[in-house]
This record gives C-alpha cells, structure tokens and sequence, in this order.
C-alpha cells in the first residue's frame, strides 16, 4: 500500500515468549490458543478445521510481536465461543517453502482457509485488535448482519464491538432492507444486525425503518437520514466509523490506511507538554466540520516508535506541536500550513483552503553543504536537484536512499568505486541524494534505494535503473547510454519499502533485512 503507510514506526518490542500448551484436540501445538503450524502439520490442520486463519510470521518482526497479544485475545474469545473458526501462525523463516506457496512477501502476512482449500486463500485486510479479527472471522463465515429476534440480542450485538450497525426494517423483505444487506456484505471489519422486532425498534427508540451505527467513542450514535441505497449507506459509515480524532498505533494503523479517507492531517503533539489536552481539544473542535472528507490524526511525538514519521514529515521533536496534512492518492503529497498556531480556527482554515485548491505541496530540502561537489559523488539536496539533475550537458546517475537503509548500506561502497569511476569524466555525474530529508517534484520516490538516470538533453528525460548493482552493470548501463539495464514500465521492483522494512535501525539487523527481502 502506498501512502503514509510507508512512514509507519516500525516496533521492534520484546515481548516474552508465550506458554506453550499441551496441544489441540488434533495433537497440533498450541501456544496461548494459537495453533503452531509447521510444513508437516499444516495439511493436518486445513483437514481438521472448516475456518483456520493463519498468521505467517518472523520473530524479530515488531509488528508481529505488537500484534501476538491481540491475535491470542481473538484466538481465545472464538474458541470460549464454540466457534468452528481458529487461529494459527507459521514462523515463516523456519518455514521458509509455506511462506513461498503461499507468496508470503512482507511480515505479517495473514491468510483466511475455507474448507481447506489452499489454491486461493482470502488475504486479511483488517484491523490488527481482537475486536477488528473477529468482526472479520465473523463476516467471512456467517451472514453478512446477524438477525436479531429481540431487544437483549441487539443489545449484546451493540456491547460486543467498538462500532456496530443495525438496521431497523418492520419487512426484512423490503428494498430498503435488500440494499442494507448490501452494504453488510461490503464491509468486512464492522459487525452488522438486522431486527424487526418491535421490542427492539422500542428500544432504540425508532419509530420507522433506519438504519443506526452505535460507537463507544464521540457522540456514541449516529442515524442515517436520506434515501436507503447501499452507496449511501457506505459513505454514511465512512464518514462515522473512525472517531473525530484517531491516535496513530500498530494496533490503529490499518484502520487509518485501509479506510476510504485518503487525506489526513496529522497533529504532532507530545503528552508531556502541559496543555496537551486543550490542544488535543482544538483539533478534536475542527474535526467535525471535515467528516468523510479528512482524517483527523494525532501522533504522540515524544514516543520513540513515531520518530521515523517525524523524519518522514522532516520534524524533529522539539519543532512539535505541529501539524501537516498528506494525501494518499497514487502519490503521496504533503502540505504545510503557513501558520503555527494550532487553534480550531487556523486548523479549519488551513483544511478549507487545502480543499479549496489554495494550498501548495510542501517539499523538505536540506541546506547544501558547501563541500556538495568536492567528493568523487555529489550530494544532492532539494534546493540544488534541479540545477544538478537536469543539466541539459550532463549525463546524471542519482542513488536516492535512506540512511537507515540496509541495502543503500551494501550498496554505498560500491557506490563510491563507481563515482571514482567517472570523477574526472566530462559529462558523467554520479551523485547521490537522502530521500527521507530532500523530496523533489519530477521524482517519487517509493522505495530504497532507487537509481534513476537523467541523460543530457532538454527532454528531461527520467530512465530508472534495474540492472545488477554491481560496479560492471552500472558502468555497462552508464555506456550504453541508459539502455543496458534500463527498467521496463512494468519491470520496477520495490527491493525495500517503508512499510516493508520491520527492524530497528542499525548494522547488527542487515542480515536479517535480508532474509525478510528474499522472501
């Protein structure tokens, strides 16, 4: 997924190994209610279980590890249940050929079997709490609304999940109750009733037809008011679902990249500051004029796990409180305000303008060093990409990179060998530029490292590189004038994204990057 998801903090937390139980009634290994699958038991278990949703897994992953405690709660509340649906996990670098069958790219990767049918297996997109697995299960293996036949059924309905819609119909026949089931059907992650009990439409206070989403949080009840289509119903849900302000976690992330809203405005504001809650408040005053139209976000920028989003937006903690919007669109664009007071008003008016048309991208650039051009390879900045890049006279090979980066670290010396190649060549630049500090408009940048090469002429002419990273390949592909290893329109690779990359930063994880990559 592209979009803010590729700045997410990556969690590395060290949780203590889970106790291991006896086994299942099937002999399979169970840790915390949690089958333990390896490639001799995994035919087993499809054979043994009608619904098995299957986590793969690596053990220094930190979204893994931030999401076992939660898969363990929805692991035990299905089966205190009696549910036929259970939950496993595959340790995916042990089992290195079931995370291959089943195209297992990026940590965690979860996986729906029915009926032990292994040739499509249904991708999990959901939330990453108990609540968001279960609603889900539910969904994929029930009907799309529950029937609730009296007033304490719609009431347990109501109190089992964080948002949960009913739909109220005297005639579960009717068109208007047709296009509700509809929208049940489209929803994967927000657990639906339907009623036509009077006891119920009592109540809750409903005299007619409706349709009501009920939510612990906000207002705690929201009803919908115009004509009964599935595409209404839809934005009505999208616009209500997600709380006024929503706090970026692990556990919230998916919530916030998976949901139709692709503009948010993020408020970075420490918890320690003394008038943490009225800005807070602030924030929260402006939301409501901005419903289905942006996301409100805030970001604890005191917490170690959001300090790659601070980089990310080209902030540092002592510059928050802040604010900064980002659309998610096919590209990821980010905006300024011009202002720093964080007031209801200013923050409206910022998101009125921005709606408007009236507000520029915001591009980070670093100050060029004065020694930019002294070393065999240039650094390149935002403030000199331009003038560099696109010298109409010279032949210009860019390595935009990330520091943190474990394959920009094997890749630098080799680099290096290739600017000393071409230090004293007439034409040739080869010149490197730290994506996470310095954003230009002709490129985007979607992974690490990339290589683009920008030949000499006034086309302006961007041609990306995917041949060997070896010093050979660039220079065959730097004297075949950019053709020889030149990539295909269809031919990118993302080697290490953002979101793919799941290690704390430093030297002593680049063997496990690694092995992550090669999956």
């Amino acid at each position: 997924m592209a979009g803010l998801r590729a700045v997410l903090p990556l969690l590395c937390l060290l949780l203590p190994p889970p106790a291991r139980a006896a086994g299942s009634a099937v002999g399979l290994e169970e840790e915390d209610g949690v089958l333990v699958l390896r490639a001799a038991s995994f035919e087993q278990a499809l054979a043994a279980h009608r619904y098995l949703l299957v986590e793969f897994y690596a053990p220094w992953c930190g979204h893994c590890k931030a999401l076992a405690p939660e898969y363990a709660k929805a692991a035990a509340k299905l089966k205190a249940e009696g549910s036929e649906i259970r939950l496993a996990k595959v340790d995916a670098t042990e089992e290195s050929e079931l995370a291959q069958q089943f195209g297992v790219r990026g940590y965690p990767t979860i996986k729906f079997f029915r009926n032990g049918d292994k040739a499509a297996p249904k991708e999990y997109t959901a939330g990453r709490e108990a609540d968001d697995i279960i609603s889900w299960l539910k969904k994929r293996t029930g009907p799309a609304a529950t029937t609730l036949t009296d007033a304490a059924a719609a009431e347990t309905l109501v109190d089992s999940s964080e948002v949960v819609v009913i739909g109220f119909f005297k005639d579960s026949t009717s068109e208007a109750a047709k296009e509700f089931l509809l929208a049940a059907e489209a929803v994967d992650d927000i657990p639906f009733g339907i009623s036509s009990s009077a006891d119920v439409f009592t109540k809750y206070q409903l005299s007619k037809d409706g349709v009501v989403l009920f939510k612990k949080f906000d207002e705690g009840r929201n009803n919908f008011e115009g004509d009964l289509t599935k595409d209404n119903l839809l934005n009505f849900i999208k616009s209500n679902a997600l709380p006024l302000v929503i706090e970026f976690t692990e556990q919230t992330a998916p919530k916030i990249f998976g949901g139709e809203i692709k503009t948010h405005i993020l408020l970075f504001l420490p918890k320690s500051v003394s008038d943490y809650q009225e800005k807070l408040d602030n924030f929260k005053s402006a939301a409501g004029n901005f419903k289905g139209k942006i996301l409100f976000i805030f970001i604890d920028s005191d917490h170690s796990d959001n300090q790659r989003i601070l980089e990310f937006f080209g902030l540092k903690k002592e510059e928050c409180p802040a604010v900064r919007l980002i659309t998610l669109e096919e590209e990821m664009t980010k905006y300024k305000p011009e202002s720093d007071d964080l007031t209801a008003d200013k923050i409206k008016e910022f998101c009125n303008k921005f709606l408007e048309g009236k507000i520029k991208p915001h591009l980070m650039s670093q100050d060029l060093p004065e020694d930019w051009d002294k070393q065999p390879v240039k650094v390149l900045v935002g403030k000199n990409f331009e003038e560099v890049a696109f010298d109409e006279n010279k032949n210009v090979f860019v390595e935009f990179y990330a520091p943190w980066c474990g394959h920009c670290k094997q890749l630098a010396p080799i680099w290096d060998k290739l600017g000393e190649t071409y230090r004293d060549h007439e034409n040739v630049v080869i010149a490197k530029m730290d994506s996470t500090a310095n954003e230009v408009e002709a490129v985007k940048i979607h992974s690490f490292p990339t290589l683009k090469f920008f030949p000499a002429g006034s086309g302006r002419n961007v041609i990306d590189y995917n041949g060997e990273r070896t010093l050979e390949g660039f220079k065959k592909f730097l004297e075949s004038g950019g053709q020889d290893g030149a990539a295909a329109d269809d031919d990118l690779e993302d080697l290490e994204t953002d979101e793919e990359t799941d290690l704390e930063e430093g030297d002593d994880d680049d063997e496990q990057k690694a092995q992550k990559d090669e999956l």
